[in-house]
């Protein structure tokens, strides 16, 4: 029998989606799953309705319905993004799943080298390797995430060919300075790199802090390719629209990328997206208003347990360290929680390359009283 390829050997199911077929086995809470339990806005799913009934059924242009990218261009712009040509500066693409894979193939040539900061989205790494290339790790160093300077210079000194930035961070919910994003574009200028930003949580930002979209930095907009999805912004994790943002120059390589990948995202989806694109600002403000109830929220239960937990700056994730707990590893620890409390969290190694064992990460895109029901369960049961 032949042999697949070599380079999958390497990879295992993703923990997350794991971590939830874990909960649903077992009648658990799901915080493991970044997916809200709670519907998106009612206008948005009357504009879908209505989208299902119009002549929308058949392909749209593969990088994009055109009322659907004009919606994208000026809404980015409102908040602050770089003006782009919505035929020139976008490609629309299923999920920023695949946005992120187009980015990495438009990039990278086999043989290339991408800096990961450490911990990353899990996809990452993947997305390297699927595309030839191979990942440098660079810590980011907890409580605070922050990256060292001189381990950062050292990686670059290898001669990478991109740098992947996740900001807001999933999974430690850090949101990049303007400094430190200044620091990253001067290595990328000096050694002649791309950019490739995923930028999906951008408007889950919590005060003071605030989202500086990469591609606005003075002289980045030539090298940055931005990764975007309607997911978390409009809660329509299965709508899977996505996009990449860049340069005319790069665009033009990214259709390319992505038409032999999926030829085009649901044009039913994207007519009814345009709706959610041109929400009033006030929406924006309920959103975060919303996020930032339901942080403190669990971050309140999690006091009560007398066990440490990440702050997040952005996103939507607290990684709680479970290693006072006694148990073996984090894996031990998310499968008995799971079982015996009826929480499901993410065990945090799946998301860092150094040898850390000692997070469990969960998510509060839940209604509020999920949230109370899951904190309710951890306080009592973990309470030191």
């Amino acid at each position: 029998m032949p042999a697949t390829a070599r380079r999958l050997a390497i990879f295992q199911e993703s923990v997350i989606r794991e971590m939830t077929r874990l909960a649903n086995q077992h009648g658990s809470i799901n915080l493991a799953q970044g997916f809200p339990d709670f519907d998106p806005p009612a206008e948005l799913i009357e504009a879908l309705e209505r989208s299902a009934r119009g002549p929308f059924h058949q392909y749209a242009i593969t990088w994009g319905a055109p009322r659907f990218r004009q919606a994208l261009a000026a809404k980015i712009a409102r908040f602050g993004g770089p003006q782009l040509d919505p035929d020139r500066n976008l490609v629309v693409t299923c999920g920023s799943t695949e946005a992120m894979m187009v980015a990495m193939m438009t990039a990278c040539e086999p043989g290339d080298k991408v800096v990961v900061f450490s911990p990353f989205y899990e996809n990452y790494a993947a997305d390297a390797i699927l595309s030839g290339a191979e990942p440098i790790y660079v810590a980011l160093r907890p409580p605070h995430f922050d990256f060292d300077p001189e381990e950062l210079r050292r990686a670059f000194a290898q001669k990478p060919k991109a740098l992947v930035l996740c900001n807001p961070s999933n999974p430690c919910g850090k949101v990049f300075t303007r400094e430190e994003l200044l620091f990253l574009l001067d290595l990328a200028r000096e050694h002649d790199a791309f950019v490739l930003t995923d930028e999906v949580y951008e408007h889950i930002v919590y005060a003071p802090h605030r989202h500086i979209p990469f591609a606005t930095l003075p002289g980045a907009e030539e090298r940055t390719l931005t990764c975007g999805s309607l997911s978390k912004t409009y809660s329509i994790t299965g709508w899977r629209l996505g996009y990449v943002a860049a340069s005319e120059r790069i665009i033009a390589q990214a259709k390319k990328v992505h038409d032999f990948l999926t030829v085009g995202a649901a044009a039913p989806l994207q007519e009814a997206a345009v709706t959610a694109l041109e929400f009033p600002d006030s929406y924006y403000d309920q959103l975060l208003a919303d996020y930032t109830r339901k942080r403190d929220l669990l971050l309140g239960y999690l006091a009560q347990t007398g066990l440490d937990y990440t702050i997040p700056q952005g996103a939507y994730y607290t990684l709680v360290d479970i290693s006072p707990l006694g148990f073996a590893d984090d894996r031990t620890a998310a499968e008995e929680i799971t079982r015996t409390i009826g929480v499901t969290g993410v065990p945090g190694s799946s998301f860092f390359r150094e040898p850390v064992h000692r997070y469990l990460r969960l998510h509060f895109a839940k209604k509020d009283e999920t949230l109370h029901r899951a904190g309710e369960r951890l306080a009592a049961k973990l309470r030191r």
